[in-house]
């Protein structure tokens, strides 16, 4: 009897891995526009070391063997861990994202602190990134403080030529879609990193009441976090349920948008897969047990991007 279930374990488990292999091709070339791509489009994916718990170089090992491009990483502030990760980064030959934010409450002490590491991130001169990725201000500071770091970011690109984006992240200054519509127009260089899940989950929609702010975003977008959110949280359990395939339809038209743009443009487009572990990854009552495995998800998040947006399909002859 125990032999018996588990073949059927088995069985079951080989269709059901067939079944969503064959659900990604199709989902891949599924309502894309042709595009006439221009010279100068790449595709580029990353990685989170976001709930690892093995060394950097490590990760970056596993990374580079599932066919990332390159890594995002929060930059430390000691730097012996800076230089093991620039090393682990050229072993493996990885491209580079960084992350960054300060915590102060205090908004001068926090602006403070946010421009003495900015510093040391763009004039450290190892490896250029391809972007800074930035959890920017605080949601309470008010509309003016949180003006003062796109002030001091956009002023940063311009001399460095560096790409400098801010994030759409809860408890920082972009932390919804109404608001952020006010930095959009104020500032006509303001770049963005997407991470439209936390917006799902602030105002507890799919944003269909918010079209047009949405639009104004896609326009910004440079650099995508590839989450899925929904209504009632950051992160579904898992993106390959069928139950959510309403929500990832959903979060992939988004992206088309900034894809079809960087496509015509002929410019690069970064993704990162950033399903997180727990407690953003949904666990089980009593023992934290995530529900899903978050590896897993990312890389067939990573792999379902490089067949919908990669160069070599979709593309207008």
């Amino acid at each position: 009897m125990n032999q018996n279930r588990r073949d059927f374990l088995k069985v079951t488990g080989l269709a059901t891995s067939a079944a969503l292999l064959s659900s990604l091709e199709t989902f891949a070339a599924q309502d894309v526009p042709a595009i006439k791509t221009g010279n100068g489009y790449e595709l580029k994916v990353l990685a989170t070391n976001w709930g690892y718990d093995g060394s950097f170089d490590s990760f970056c090992d596993k990374a580079k063997k599932e066919g990332y491009d390159g890594v995002e990483n929060w930059w430390p502030d000691d730097p012996k861990e800076q230089e093991e990760m620039f090393a682990a980064l050229k072993k493996h030959q990885l491209d580079i994202g960084f992350l960054y934010g300060a915590w102060q409450a205090d908004a001068k002490e926090h602006l403070e602190q946010f421009k003495k590491i900015m510093e040391v991130i763009t004039r450290q001169n190892i490896q250029r990134p391809l972007y800074i990725n930035l959890h920017s201000g605080r949601d309470f500071f008010s509309f003016d403080d949180n003006c003062r770091f796109i002030d001091y970011t956009n002023a940063l690109a311009k001399e460095t030529g560096m790409l400098i984006c801010h994030e759409t992240h809860r408890g920082r200054m972009m932390y919804a879609a109404h608001v952020t519509k006010q930095f959009i127009q104020k500032y006509p260089e303001l770049k963005l990193t997407l991470d439209i899940s936390h917006w799902c989950n602030v105002h507890e929609s799919l944003l269909d009441d918010q079209q047009e702010t949405v639009a104004l975003a896609l326009g910004r977008t440079e650099h995508i976090h590839a989450r899925i959110g929904y209504a009632e949280g950051p992160q579904v359990n898992d993106p390959r349920a069928p139950e959510w395939e309403g929500t990832v339809k959903q979060h992939f038209a988004w992206w088309d948008a900034v894809v079809e743009r960087k496509k015509r443009n002929g410019e690069r487009m970064t993704f990162l897969t950033e399903f997180g572990p727990p407690l953003y990854m949904p666990t089980l009552p009593y023992t934290l047990q995530p529900v899903s495995d978050q590896w897993a998800i990312n890389v067939h998040m990573m792999h379902l991007l490089r067949k919908r947006y990669g160069t070599e399909i979709n593309k207008e002859q």
